[in-house]
């Protein structure tokens, strides 16, 4: 795979990154409560018995990730032990970050596979915020899983804009900022946005899918999954 850094680079920057943030305190903390929403969450689901002869999967996302994971876990099963690492931590939340150097040391699996998205929360964040975070934020996913291939998902549409929450003008400005990150350095890419867009039949409460649309997203996650894994098509 090529980077325009090396992975023993990106994971050093991710280290300054959060001795930065253990520096900022006061100011910082008051920043974040202005930024923090109502709700903050985090969800972990891990095989109940992994199979040490497959390799391991980690879908890291938001709530649209949560719901698509068992269609995942379905598809793969037999092929991969996938596990689910959901936050409403977004990209610019420094929160993020560490929830993410937290799970690499709680977390024992070696990831092959990392299938990522966080981008149905941090509203309060600019596009420009958000263009600045998501480096750091590709550098955190390679520390956690130093050799896993890497793929990212586009965030996928509303079916109403929000006054205060997302918005498919901004959300299409955030996927043109990671997409054009991401294929500068050479990772997969799983248009989750183009497929969903083609279904706006099948919202659940105008943000999240039912369980055909979570079915749809989840069988092209497990194929761009099985493509980094070298498996065949299902």
């Amino acid at each position: 795979m090529k980077w325009i850094l090396e992975t023993k680079w990106l994971i050093a920057i991710f280290a300054i990154l959060m001795l930065g943030q253990s520096m900022c305190v006061t100011v910082c903390a008051q920043e974040r409560a202005s930024r923090t929403e109502e709700i903050s969450w985090t969800w972990e689901v891990r095989p109940a018995h992994a199979d040490a002869n497959l390799p391991n999967v980690l879908l890291l996302g938001d709530s649209i990730t949560r719901n698509y994971y068992p269609e995942v876990k379905r598809q793969l099963a037999g092929a991969a032990n996938v596990y689910l690492l959901a936050t409403s931590a977004s990209v610019g939340d420094p929160r993020l970050l560490r929830e993410l150097a937290d799970y690499s040391i709680a977390e024992p699996a070696k990831f092959s596979v990392v299938h990522f998205n966080n981008g149905m929360h941090g509203w309060a964040y600019s596009e420009a915020e958000y263009r600045d975070a998501f480096p750091s934020f590709i550098a955190a996913v390679l520390a956690l899983a130093p050799q896993a291939e890497l793929a990212w998902a586009s965030t996928t549409p509303v079916q109403e804009n929000s006054e205060t929450g997302p918005t498919n003008a901004r959300i299409d400005a955030r996927n043109a900022i990671a997409q054009s990150l991401i294929k500068s350095n050479g990772l997969a890419f799983d248009d989750q946005h183009g497929l969903m867009a083609q279904h706006p039949d099948l919202y659940l409460d105008g943000v999240h899918y039912g369980d055909k649309g979570s079915d749809k997203q989840g069988k092209q996650a497990a194929e761009a999954i099985r493509r980094l894994l070298s498996l065949p098509k299902r």
